[in-house]
């Protein structure tokens, strides 16, 4: 279908490329401690699990900002030893670090555990070993807090970004948020405010092989272009083959 083939040459350019420093912040010492998958592993999971219900960049920052607040020390000995009170109040004081506080530090401190006794203390063993993709979206599901979206988006991230290599791609869906959501709508991909399902199916029909190519590409469209109101249209390389472009919509 004429309408994915750029997002499916977008998303294998970036499955291609070479491995290079992920900008989940644009804060370089957070970045840092989030790509450093030898030492800090459990760094991009915490990330993982706290990226729900505010912008994505500010829920990137949360594991290097408890760091700080632990005095830079961002081991699994030292947060193991944190009490679920203590977790709470790293994520609530001096500010608080996430829109919902007492749920967020619910849930990475419930994380900090499982990674502990699920995993020894490594949480680099959940994509280690050639697994499916099924495998890996199956152990970050296993988080509380963590659905199918958080799951397919950390799966993903490992596989695209961090080059990470699985057995294969069949499981990796694409995220389904506001922003990829209105994309396969303007595009006429899935009729007007489609669901969350109705965008997952369309792109596992589009791309079986890894139909979480495509998510990259459409988020950043979504976000950088097409905007629920005034959206760029001229800057997209979408453009083309938009609908709603040539509507001006």
């Amino acid at each position: 279908m004429p309408y994915g083939t750029g997002w499916l040459s977008n998303g294998q350019t970036l499955f291609s490329a070479q491995k290079q420093l992920i900008q989940f912040t644009k804060v370089a010492e957070a970045d840092a401690l989030l790509n450093d998958l030898r030492n800090y592993p459990h760094a991009f999971v915490l990330a993982c699990v706290m990226d729900r219900q505010i912008r994505a960049e500010r829920a990137w920052l949360i594991p290097y900002r408890i760091s700080e607040r632990l005095g830079n020390d961002f081991s699994m000995e030292i947060l193991i030893n944190l009490s679920e009170a203590d977790v709470a109040r790293l994520m609530s004081q001096p500010e608080p670090l996430h829109r919902f506080v007492e749920t967020m530090s619910g849930l990475f401190y419930s994380a900090i555990q499982h990674i502990w006794s699920k995993y020894k203390g490594n949480a680099a063993l959940i994509w280690s070993g050639h697994p499916s993709s099924a495998e890996v979206v199956y152990r970050f599901l296993e988080f509380d807090g963590v659905g199918p979206k958080i799951a397919s988006m950390a799966a993903n991230i490992l596989a695209r970004d961090f080059k990470i290599p699985f057995a294969d791609y069949f499981s990796i869906d694409i995220s389904a948020d506001i922003h990829v959501r209105r994309v396969f709508a303007r595009l006429g991909v899935c009729p007007g405010n489609p669901t969350v399902e109705q965008v997952i199916y369309k792109a596992r029909a589009l791309h079986p092989e890894f139909p979480g190519m495509m998510d990259l590409p459409c988020w950043e469209i979504g976000r950088n272009w097409c905007k629920p109101r005034t959206p760029q249209c001229d800057n997209c390389y979408m453009n083309d083959l938009c609908p709603s472009a040539s509507k001006g919509h």
